[in-house]
């Protein structure tokens, strides 16, 4: 049974072809039929996803719009299988993701490409960039973005639910509050036995600076211990209460990941890659975005709370040096 039932919320669980494993998906009867985010696009996904509607008592034509708290794949990919005019809401920055244009594709790959050689990837790595953007196969494209929500805002159709900016594991994450019963629809911001990887992705205007979402997905877990929080509804795996120990316990293992990376440094200055071969020996070939995200995020830090520098040579690569 992948579908469970906790008041006027329904969670269905789907299956990805991801190492995070299944993703939830959540069913709200508001003034509209609402489903906060949509799998992934296989066919083992859509399968669980129909059957899970029909023990919930609906089928895909009864759904009214989806709100989408990012633009991840394992979030997006079922939206190709809903109707072209159904009404699709989410931060603005998942409207390229959502359509994939060839122009907006060639400039995600420029951002990349150019990112990692200045992280000293060599030349003969090359082929792990191809690697990066393989995860889209899974993803939407051919929808499209039809309410863009913010900060502040209150979810069409679900009227007591607010929006709230999460950035970090994605430049897109949203969460959604219900205040009167403590409830936060969290997507992948809080999740109950992992950590979220804070996911380098290029700014939402090209050619500005690049976002560094370790230091916002740190600002948003603060974010959300301020909050009026009573049960968190997760993207991946079961629902997490008393977040606050939970978020403090995060924050401490990130801030002691940072330093063991800052000794790394004290041997001599190393680039981002030469740092994630050195985190990750045995999977930065395999899993180059996930990794190479960790460790850059993780100099971010030491950048930011002035435990590190960084030096540029003449080839353009950056090294890092401990403080």
């Amino acid at each position: 049974m992948n579908t469970e039932q906790f008041g006027d919320i329904v969670k269905i669980t789907l299956p990805t072809p991801f190492p995070v494993g299944d993703v939830n998906v959540f069913l709200i009867k508001g003034d509209r039929l609402t489903l906060i985010d949509a799998g992934v696009k296989t066919a083992a996904s859509f399968e669980a996803f129909v059957s899970g509607l029909g023990e919930a008592g609906y089928t895909l034509d009864d759904i009214e719009q989806v709100v989408l708290t990012h633009h991840h794949p394992d979030h997006i990919g079922l939206l190709d299988f809903f109707p072209e005019d159904i009404d699709i809401i989410g931060h603005r920055y998942c409207k390229n993701w959502l359509t994939r244009d060839e122009e907006f594709l060639k400039e995600n790959d420029s951002f990349f490409r150019d990112l990692f050689f200045k992280c000293g990837l060599p030349p003969e790595a090359e082929p792990m960039l191809r690697k990066i953007q393989s995860p889209l196969k899974f993803s939407s494209e051919n929808s499209k973005l039809t309410t863009v929500v913010q900060e502040g805002d209150w979810l069409p159709g679900l009227g007591d639910w607010r929006v709230f900016e999460m950035p970090g594991h994605a430049q897109s994450h949203l969460a959604f509050l219900r205040e009167k019963d403590g409830t936060l629809i969290a997507g992948d911001h809080i999740l109950a036995t992992i950590s979220s990887n804070p996911l380098l992705e290029p700014p939402l205007i090209p050619g500005e600076d690049r976002p560094k979402p370790q230091l916002q997905y740190n600002h948003s877990l603060k974010k959300a211990m301020e909050l009026p929080v009573d049960i968190v509804y997760t993207g991946h795996g079961t629902e997490v209460r008393n977040i606050v120990p939970l978020i403090t316990r995060r924050l401490e293992r990130q801030h002691e990941r940072a330093m063991s990376v800052k000794e790394m440094l004290r041997e001599k200055p190393l680039t981002a890659f030469e740092v994630c071969v050195r985190l990750f020996p045995a999977v930065y070939k395999r899993e180059t975005g996930l990794t190479m995200s960790e460790t850059v995020g993780q100099l971010d830090y030491l950048l930011d709370i002035g435990e590190a520098g960084v030096q540029q040579d003449d080839r353009g690569s950056l090294f890092y040096f401990p403080l």
